[in-house]
């Protein structure tokens, strides 16, 4: 017999975790123990949500009793898999089944889904599976397929008895509970960094949402454009387009967010990003961040041209600038409709610098901080006036060949600086 008190320990811890900020798979690791020390015999259970995100459609936490707990994210799919098409929850959603249990072992046994015949193969003898519906809609998801799906197995003779099968739907209702608040947590996360970036994402969810919150920051900013971009737009199908901007996108944004820089805004084609940095120590570990997903972009682009190549394809070309000082990084537009950049003259410099590699027919330019940490590594083509900037600046490029540097360009000795 299932004691109730103890049952109603456990659905108040779950109204504690409801009312926190709790990690979803520890919370469902913790309710799966707890289950079990209260004498319900629970070997095997999993938890199944869908999400809001760009890759994954949904995600699910597998516990068994004495293994490690696994956390697990499904991609989107054009077409529905056959482990799916086979499963009780694609029958329980379409016939609008909240509740199925299946025995096993014993004179009752039925294992009419294949899922059933790995569970009992694992020692287990009764499967019991509950939806429960929430709010939480995904806009490409089937109506009716929005909830949390939770699946208990047993592992003892004779699977759960009905106390037990009655504890764990009232412990499920007030898990849905926990379990709404996380996800409706997580998908505000999953929407906010996606669209905004991680530390952006992660100062709005924080409440910085009204215009002008934000605060200076020291950085190392990257912009880059592509070329010809109006040409191609004006010639290509629409669709086309937007695939070619996507591979364009991949080659350059990828190896920034890869190497732990903020990709803040896609203007139209061009690519504005920051690595920031507080102190002179941080400021290494910035500059050679961005110069390690320079490196990479480059090499993405080699790679990906050489395949257009062969495939008859134009090359995507573009240009990078870098430069490093102080930013204001927060909120710019208007009440209705905001968006969290960052604005200053060491961005405005950026985009003249990565316009000079148009003129100057040089992949990436950089500017003398850039070059500190690493001098060996480039050469300089002299000091440069930067339309709208006062002062002449000295930029550099990377030196590809020994003897570029030999023929004419010599090593340059710089002390790496702290910008205000």
């Amino acid at each position: 017999m299932t004691d109730r008190t103890l049952v109603t320990g456990i659905n108040e811890w779950l109204v504690d975790q409801a009312l926190s900020e709790p990690d979803i798979v520890k919370m469902f690791e913790g309710l799966c123990n707890r289950i079990h020390a209260i004498g319900i015999p629970l070997g095997r259970a999993r938890l199944t949500w869908p999400t809001l995100h760009p890759l994954f459609q949904a995600e699910t936490i597998l516990w068994r009793r004495g293994s490690d707990t696994e956390f697990e994210q499904f991609m989107h799919q054009e077409s529905q898999s056959d482990a799916w098409l086979l499963s009780p929850m694609r029958y329980m959603f379409e016939n609008d089944v909240l509740v199925l249990r299946r025995n096993l072992d014993g004179p009752s046994k039925l294992l009419d889904f294949p899922v059933l015949e790995e569970v009992a193969a694992q020692g287990m003898t009764d499967y019991f599976v509950v939806i429960t519906p929430l709010s939480v809609r995904n806009e490409t998801g089937i109506k009716g397929q929005m909830g949390i799906i939770s699946t208990f197995s047993a592992d003892r003779a004779g699977g759960f008895n009905n106390e037990e099968l009655e504890a764990l739907q009232k412990i499920q209702r007030r898990f849905a509970v926990a379990c709404k608040t996380v996800i409706q947590s997580r998908i505000a996360r999953n929407i906010s960094e996606t669209y905004l970036g991680r530390e952006a994402g992660s100062r709005v969810l924080a409440g910085s949402i009204r215009r002008g919150d934000g605060r200076e920051t020291k950085a190392v900013v990257w912009y880059n454009d592509m070329r010809a971009s109006t040409a191609l737009a004006d010639t290509m199908p629409g669709a086309d387009y937007i695939q070619l901007l996507n591979t364009y996108f991949d080659c350059t944004a990828t190896p920034i967010i890869d190497a732990g820089g903020e990709v803040l805004d896609f203007i139209g084609d061009a690519v504005l990003a920051i690595f920031p940095y507080q102190d002179a120590t941080e400021q290494k570990a910035a500059v050679k961040a961005a110069t390690t997903a320079l490196q990479n972009v480059i090499k993405a682009r080699d790679a990906l041209n050489a395949e257009r190549a062969e495939q008859g394809l134009f090359p995507i070309r573009f240009g990078i600038g870098l430069n490093t000082g102080t930013v204001m990084f927060g909120n710019i537009g208007v009440s209705q409709r905001l968006t969290f950049s960052v604005i200053g003259p060491t961005v405005n410099e950026v985009s003249r610098i990565e316009a000079m590699t148009k003129a100057t027919g040089i992949d990436a330019l950089v500017t003398r901080d850039i070059v500190a940490l690493d001098p060996g590594k480039w050469v300089s083509i002299g000091n440069q006036r930067l339309p709208g900037v006062s002062e002449e600046i000295e930029l550099f490029t990377f030196a590809k060949e020994p003897a570029a540097i030999a023929a004419g360009m010599d090593r340059i000795e710089i002390k790496p600086t702290v910008k205000n």
